[in-house]
């Protein structure tokens, strides 16, 4: 074991996190200013007081040893369970829906650390299977872990945090040695899935004449002929299988089942998603469907991106969010404030500090000693990086509206502290990287 110092963290990630946090109060300090410069809030006040004590946790995470956590990830998945289950019986609804647990104005997010006990549990589940990861059971068995928090997320419901435990799991089980026939498989089953719950909004709303595939799609009688000769068409291929043990009869399967498994899914998709919901991901590729409804997000959101051309109109200068225009201006659509106010340079910046950050983790993967800290870097680094393109990819209408949060930025604790404590993660198993 090389000597090394207790204090000894990675400097890179430190420093951009510092930076990032900083330009976050500044930033929601910007969002609560109205056009005739009085603060309209004090979030920044809450947002410095989240910042200084999920720093306090994040260094404490760091000299705490990472394989404490191996020993106590089922404990903290089960309670981060137990308590989603908690949310949606007795949580606190804001916004319309029941996400937060807690008392009085207190109160925490349980989907959020869901989201760090995941990758814990994930990582010692896969981490401890090596010889057993390639098999189809052990890869169902992962999956049906990752279901259970973002069921009940999804029943909140909250689309947007319901989707990270999913790129969670697949960036776990890639990292472990999956097959990627069956990383694949999910990958294009949740795509499918997703494509059939939002076709039948987008004909009401979009088309005016439907073409006759379409009518198949969305036609409830026209659906029962598509999946019985799917079905039988599966049954086919199947004894295809059996009898001649052909390779291209295994592909039909493949491909036949993603279809037969994707339609129900998509019909219980639409009955636990909000209308609002799924109107966001039909404006996803038409926004002025409904410019003064679901498409105002990304209408404004663009409009502020693309008026702060090269270097922004300055601090504090936005009319976007100054004058109201931007929904959600603290959370989910902080970076469009920054990109107003700093232009394309300040986004750059925001964008390198993240890269940094990404950098520096996976360096630390690469580095770490055994397969739990190393799939538990690849977690955390997977849950920065989905948080950041889907974010900033809904500001400037590359991704549909889901109401996920710029981490290390936007106006919250419990996402703030889940980030904070990743990364003190990250650092533990930077300083451990030696020990055997």
């Amino acid at each position: 074991m090389r000597s090394r110092s207790i204090f000894e963290m990675d400097v890179y990630i430190v420093v951009a996190t510092l930076l990032l946090l900083v330009i976050g109060i500044l930033f929601v300090f910007s969002s609560g200013v109205t056009a005739t410069g009085e603060i309209a809030n004090r979030e920044y006040l809450r947002q410095i007081l989240w910042a200084v004590s999920g720093l306090i946790l994040m260094f404490l995470v760091t000299f705490v040893d990472y394989r404490l956590h191996h020993r106590l990830a089922p404990t903290y998945f089960f309670v981060v369970l137990f308590l989603l289950m908690a949310t949606l019986l007795f949580g606190r609804v804001v916004g319309g829906a029941r996400r937060w647990i807690g008392v009085w104005q207190a109160g925490v997010q349980p989907s959020e650390f869901a989201k760090l006990a995941l990758i814990l549990f994930l990582a010692r589940y896969f981490g401890d299977r090596k010889k057993e990861v390639r098999r189809v059971q052990t890869f169902l068995t992962g999956l049906f872990w990752t279901s259970l928090p973002s069921f009940l997320v999804l029943l909140q419901p909250d689309l947007g945090t319901s989707l990270v435990y999913l790129p969670i799991f697949l960036v776990i089980a890639f990292f472990s040695g999956a097959k990627l026939m069956h990383l694949g498989y999910v990958t294009a089953f949740f795509c499918l899935a997703g494509f059939f719950t939002v076709v039948p909004f987008w004909v009401q709303h979009v088309m005016e004449r439907p073409t006759a595939a379409i009518l198949i799609l969305t036609e409830t009688r026209f659906m029962r002929y598509l999946l019985g000769g799917v079905f039988a068409a599966l049954l086919a291929s199947s004894i295809g299988l059996y009898v001649t043990r052909q390779r291209v009869f295994f592909w039909i399967n493949y491909s036949l089942s993603l279809v037969m498994g994707s339609i129900p899914i998509s019909y219980l998709a639409r009955t636990v998603l909000r209308d609002y919901q799924i109107m966001r991901l039909v404006v996803f590729v038409n926004p002025y469907v409904d410019p003064q409804g679901a498409g105002w997000n990304i209408i404004q959101s663009i409009t502020a991106v693309g008026s702060g051309g090269l270097f922004g109109k300055g601090f504090l200068r936005g009319t976007q969010s100054h004058y109201q225009y931007l929904p959600a201006q603290s959370t989910d659509f902080i970076f469009s404030i920054l990109a107003e106010e700093w232009g394309f340079i300040g986004a750059a910046v925001v964008f390198l500090l993240f890269v940094v950050i990404v950098i520096r983790s996976l360096y630390v993967m690469v580095s770490a000693r055994d397969r739990f800290s190393s799939l538990v870097v690849a977690g955390i680094v997977a849950m920065m990086v989905f948080h950041f393109l889907v974010n900033i990819g809904m500001t400037i209408g590359l991704m549909p509206v889901t109401g996920l949060p710029l981490l290390l930025l936007s106006f919250g604790g419990s996402s703030l502290w889940t980030a904070l404590i990743g990364l003190g993660i990250v650092m533990s198993v930077y300083q451990h990287r030696y020990q055997y």
